[in-house]
């Protein structure tokens, strides 16, 4: 498909997700506590509950919800110096492999006692650890679970990316946290990209660029800890098979990351108006993005999910984010 027509098949839908994000940037302005980026996944969620989304649309809000979030990302490393995202993500390791143990582990024993099989155990606790769907997406062809169990994990994982976005901010004010201590928290409570962005920047802007370099230094450790699994699930299967997965791990990757890093890299270099205008285009891009998300959740079938994997997703969730406060208190970060 050449671009002209991709543009023409997406216009429909980008059309409708600009007009939200126009309505969702308004109410976030006279609503500061929520902020665009919250007030637009849930305008989409309410509109996805209550109407059917036409064919036309589907182009359009796809591309909002993956690549636009994509670029937003790049465009917020633009004003970000190379020094600063350097240090916050090196800083940020000692808590993220912390959390990453203890979901995995939180993972297994829930899903024992609850009775789940283990290799929806190690999709749920994954896609918590690090990055939600993308997670997912990279450890299913590793661990080659049933198909429902790939649905059920995305839904149980994405139910409580939702609830992160409205309660995270709430629980900081509660206890007190710094811009730092809470996009430290964020960045490595909150699974999916999207949510840690709409959770943090609505805190503020320092929570919110502190939370996306956390985030996405977060978001590397994906090959690491997708080659264990495959190393742990492959034992017994061919040279060839271990490949093939190895291949689908690459693929996996968000290498928007590294075009995240040149543009924090060279963004010195560029003009002060550029910058400014890249500050200001970026969060209109992450609020479309989450629009997009929101019009693309299907709440029917979170239904058809079953209590036991959301109440695994509940307790792997909770244990990720308990870690991350405990470490961030106990090595007085917060």
């Amino acid at each position: 498909m050449t671009f002209m027509n991709q543009l023409k098949s997406c216009a429909p839908g980008l059309a409708v997700v600009l007009g939200l994000t126009i309505i969702s940037t308004l109410v976030g302005n006279a609503f500061p506590l929520m902020g665009g980026a919250v007030v637009g996944i849930l305008l989409g969620i309410i509109i996805r509950s209550r109407t059917t989304i036409a064919p036309q649309f589907s182009a359009g809000i796809q591309f909002s919800s993956k690549q636009i979030l994509q670029w937003s990302i790049v465009g917020l490393g633009f004003s970000l110096p190379i020094a600063d995202v350097i240090k916050t993500g090196m800083s940020s390791l000692e808590i993220t492999f912390a959390t990453i143990t203890a979901a995995v582990l939180s993972a297994i024993i829930f899903g024992r006692l609850l009775k789940i099989p283990l290799k929806l155990c190690v999709l749920i606790g994954t896609g918590t650890a690090i990055c939600g769907g993308s997670a997912i997406a990279a450890i299913t062809p590793v661990v080659k679970p049933d198909e429902h169990d790939t649905a059920f994990a995305l839904s149980t994982i994405f139910l409580f990316n939702i609830v992160a976005v409205l309660v995270f901010p709430a629980i900081g004010q509660m206890l007190g946290m710094s811009d730092t201590g809470f996009g430290m928290w964020a960045g490595t409570a909150i699974n999916d990209t999207s949510s840690v962005v709409a959770a943090a920047y609505s805190w503020n802007d320092n929570a919110g660029d502190y939370a996306t370099i956390v985030k996405l230094t977060r978001a590397m450790l994906i090959i690491p800890v997708t080659l264990i699994f495959a190393f742990l699930f492959g034992m017994t299967r061919r040279k060839e098979t271990i490949s093939e997965e190895t291949g689908s791990v690459w693929k996996a990757v968000p290498w928007f990351i590294l075009w995240f890093l040149l543009a924090s890299l060279f963004g010195s270099m560029l003009p002060d108006w550029m910058i400014k205008t890249a500050q200001f285009i970026a969060p209109v891009m992450i609020t479309m993005a989450l629009v997009a998300i929101g019009l693309s959740t299907d709440l029917g079938r979170m239904r058809q999910t079953g209590w036991r994997p959301v109440a695994l997703g509940l307790l792997v969730w909770v244990s990720v984010a308990s870690t991350s406060l405990v470490v961030q208190h106990l090595t007085g970060r917060w």
